[in-house]
């Protein structure tokens, strides 16, 4: 049975052991499980992260027509977003998008070495001193 504490979301990837690494160095996430090079999982907070390689259970039973990364992402909440994207800029992580400001807050997106897309994002709340949101 799943553990009740945790939400889990399930990525597919090329190499379990470089999004584990991905994960665990840049996002703040901790090893949970591992069956590498199969599938492992990572956590942060009620997110339970499912990393599954090519010969996991869960990439097998994916159709082909669905199986490219980047369709969805997890969203990431952050209390400065300025400082996450220097942060990670500096541990030469690159972005997929550009920063963007909206009336809720602010947001960015990076991806993981496979290509799926993890969201950045600030609440507007959350905004540091000098920072705004625009629509």
């Amino acid at each position: 049975m799943t553990d009740p504490q945790y939400a889990s979301v399930r990525y597919l990837v090329d190499d379990v052991s470089a999004a584990v690494e991905f994960y665990t160095t840049h996002l703040g996430f901790a090893l949970h499980t591992s069956a590498a090079p199969a599938f492992a999982d990572v956590v942060r907070g009620p997110l339970r992260l499912l990393l599954s390689g090519p010969a996991s259970s869960g990439a097998r039973a994916t159709p082909t027509d669905v199986a490219a990364a980047g369709h969805n992402r997890i969203h990431l909440v952050v209390d400065d977003l300025d400082a996450e994207i220097d942060r990670l800029r500096g541990a030469g992580v690159s972005f997929r998008s550009e920063l963007v400001s909206g009336p809720g807050g602010r947001q960015i997106l990076l991806a993981d070495p496979a290509g799926n897309l993890i969201e950045l994002f600030q609440p507007a709340h959350r905004l540091a001193a000098g920072a705004t949101a625009t629509s």
